[in-house]
């Protein structure tokens, strides 16, 4: 089972996992609002986002960022889905997305880029631990046709 939590989105509402239950979720943790690989992945969900409605598919994008800057960073790209504030990193590790990673050869602590495809029934069917920020919807899109 995906481990429940409840964050604020880019209006400063709280949103619960668990209220998305009776559709699939794509939930996808990423380092920063505005940078060049970020940029690219929600660009990339948000071009295949009819599709993933139409899977019956919510997607859900979470960084330590603040409400604020999601929200610029939502108009900015024209994204059509909530992004979560998790600035203390409690979700993030709860998911295993937070940690050690290496990054152009050197060793830090930080965001895992990484995605998880929940089932309607909360339980966790794919983990993207390799994510390709440009390819990645149509990649979750593949994955959700089956």
């Amino acid at each position: 089972m995906a481990p429940d939590f409840t964050l604020p989105d880019e209006n400063g509402n709280d949103v619960a996992l668990s209220s998305l239950r009776g559709q699939r979720v794509v939930l996808y943790f990423y380092p920063k609002d505005n940078t060049p690989g970020c940029t690219k992945e929600a660009c990339s969900l948000r071009d295949n986002a009819g599709a993933l409605e139409s899977l019956n598919a919510a997607v859900v994008g979470i960084s330590p960022d603040s409400s604020a800057s999601h929200a610029k960073f939502i108009a900015k790209h024209d994204l059509p889905f909530h992004l979560l504030s998790d600035p203390e990193h409690r979700v993030m590790e709860m998911y295993g997305a937070y940690g050690e990673k290496t990054m152009y050869g050197k060793k830090t602590i930080g965001v895992i880029r990484s995605t998880f495809i929940i089932a309607a029934d909360g339980t966790v069917k794919k983990i993207y631990r390799k994510v390709n920020t440009a390819t990645h919807g149509d990649d979750v899109r593949k994955f959700l046709q089956g």
